[in-house]
């Protein structure tokens, strides 16, 4: 009987105008190669934070839609609203 854990990466999505990337993810338990249970997590990402331990999917992303422009703003908007 082996039982094995996989996370999936099910939805990739660039959402705002800041292009924040949500990330739904499954983790697949598997016993003898037939699911047996799956749950979702879900997390959004911003162009501030470090996204080194993420899926090479999400990196090229990343790499494609977070421009300086887009950082520059995002940076701006989170300090407009720390006053």
């Amino acid at each position: 009987m082996a039982i094995t854990k996989e996370n999936v990466i099910e939805r990739i999505e660039v959402v705002t105008e800041y292009k924040h990337i949500q990330l739904a993810t499954d983790l697949v338990i598997k016993e003898d190669g037939t699911e047996i249970s799956r749950s979702r997590n879900r997390k959004v990402l911003t162009s501030d934070m470090d996204i080194s331990g993420e899926d090479a999917q999400v990196k090229s992303i990343a790499d494609v839609v977070w421009t300086q422009e887009i950082k520059d703003s995002w940076a701006s908007y989170k300090a407009s609203q720390e006053k």
